[in-house]
């Protein structure tokens, strides 16, 4: 096998594309893992009598996690290794959802889904990616970024739906069983094709001139990094302005939409399982519109680019609490319009925390940006449903979600500008 990689780097494909590759699997299997409370809601509330407040609260906890142990999770890949590290996660995600079954207590949901599978799937986090176009990739970085963004997308496009006929036919415990042996499914193949770097296997980055550089091993306490990195950021505008336009992103898509859309469909009279088919839709749009996104953010100015996300995001939120009552098709109207726009905002933040911070700094400050992002939505996926027991429906959380994604589309134009600790100028050809 080690006789083999590198040939197969060297004179056929360059070997970055092949970690690209289980990078992509692993991150629609994550996406597939963390879409599956919205799925859970409804079951659960019949089976058990339990509050839409308290497993939303659940479910916040899985996003904070999710988000806020990202950093950390960077910099423990720069100390030990990805493959190494992506193995540990697998493994605590499949024990989460494979002892969902046992569940009969709200804490116990909010330890397993919250805890345990939160930091599980919060270790191959959004971040990855970044990592492994930073790593692996010097032409066609943002494409690269863009198809592994739109694997979120592609993981909701592929579970959602079977999932959720497995949980109506079968039952919930049924479908937890079914996930949990499909994320076993990804130890092998990280173990045998995964590499950290290209160094390793004597190749340099993809576009690189060269020969391949040495890189010097990471040393030190990892939480020690990913604290620095926090202070460092702390001290900078346009680390404020990125962080705080990624809490109303995170606030406004998995915290609410991702988490309530489907309950929301059933208040009105529609099917889990149609819910659940709008979800995958809005996911193979999403995959379109990430992975142009990654392309469009190679070539255009990302400040923009975000201010477009997000206006146009913030409209079709608006637009929601209306589209329940114009049938299914008025639905499927948000669903295209909403899908496009989903995570298109991530490849053109991943490019400004780059240009801004440099790459090296780039991974453990992008989890820093992204932990934000998790905390807006993990807001969202608890005062979802506190607005729901609340006013009765979601006509208010979604307007409020509209409104705030107003706001972060005028914040991101003004990211880039001089301040006293990184000249963005100075920084961009790092890019």
């Amino acid at each position: 096998m080690t006789v083999l990689q590198p040939r197969l780097g060297a004179d056929r494909i360059h070997y970055g594309w092949v970690v690209a590759a289980v990078t992509f699997l692993a991150v629609v299997v994550t996406a597939g893992v963390r879409a599956t409370p919205g799925i859970l809601i409804v079951p659960l509330e019949q089976e058990f009598h339990w509050s839409r407040a308290a497993i939303s609260f659940a479910v916040g906890i899985n996003i904070l996690l999710y988000g806020v142990i990202g950093p950390f999770a960077a910099a423990v890949m720069e100390r030990f290794g990805l493959r190494r590290t992506m193995l540990a996660s697998y493994a605590l995600v499949a024990l989460g959802v494979a002892l969902t079954p046992l569940m009969r207590e709200t804490w116990q949901l909010t330890l397993l889904w919250g805890v345990v599978v939160g930091a599980g799937t919060g270790v191959t986090g959004t971040f990855l990616g970044a990592i492994i176009a930073a790593r692996w990739f010097v032409e066609k970085r943002g494409l690269v970024l863009g198809i592994l963004t739109a694997g979120n997308a592609a993981g909701q496009l592929i579970f959602l739906p079977p999932l959720a006929a497995i949980s109506t036919r079968f039952g919930w415990r049924e479908m937890s069983v079914v996930l949990a042996a499909i994320t076993l499914v990804l130890v092998p193949v990280t173990a045998l094709w995964m590499r950290d770097r290209p160094e390793e296997m004597g190749l340099a980055p993809y576009g690189e001139a060269g020969g391949p550089q040495p890189v010097a091993a990471a040393t030190g306490n990892p939480l020690a990094m990913a604290m620095g990195a926090l202070f460092e950021g702390l001290r900078s505008r346009n680390f404020w302005l990125l962080s705080g336009s990624f809490l109303i992103c995170g606030l406004s898509t998995n915290g609410l939409v991702g988490t309530h859309l489907i309950p929301a469909c059933v208040d009105h009279g529609i099917t889990e399982v149609t819910g659940a088919s709008l979800l995958a839709g809005m996911g193979a749009l999403n995959f379109i519109g990430a992975t142009a996104s990654g392309w469009l953010s190679d070539r255009l100015d990302n400040r923009f680019l975000l201010f477009w996300y997000y206006g146009l995001r913030g409209l079709s939120l608006m637009y929601l609490p209306f589209a329940f009552d114009m049938s299914f098709y008025g639905l499927s109207l948000f669903a295209i319009f909403y899908g496009l726009d989903w995570i298109a905002t991530l490849p053109p933040t991943v490019k400004l925390t780059t240009q801004i911070f440099g790459p090296q700094k780039a991974g453990v400050m992008l989890g820093w940006i992204l932990a934000v992002h998790m905390i807006g939505g993990a807001l969202a996926a608890y005062g979802g449903g506190v607005f729901r027991i609340s006013f009765g429906s979601y006509l208010e959380a979604f307007i409020l979600s509209g409104t705030l994604c107003i706001a972060a589309a005028l914040m991101v134009l003004f990211v880039g500008g001089r301040s006293r600790h990184e000249p963005l100028a100075a920084a961009a050809p790092a890019t």
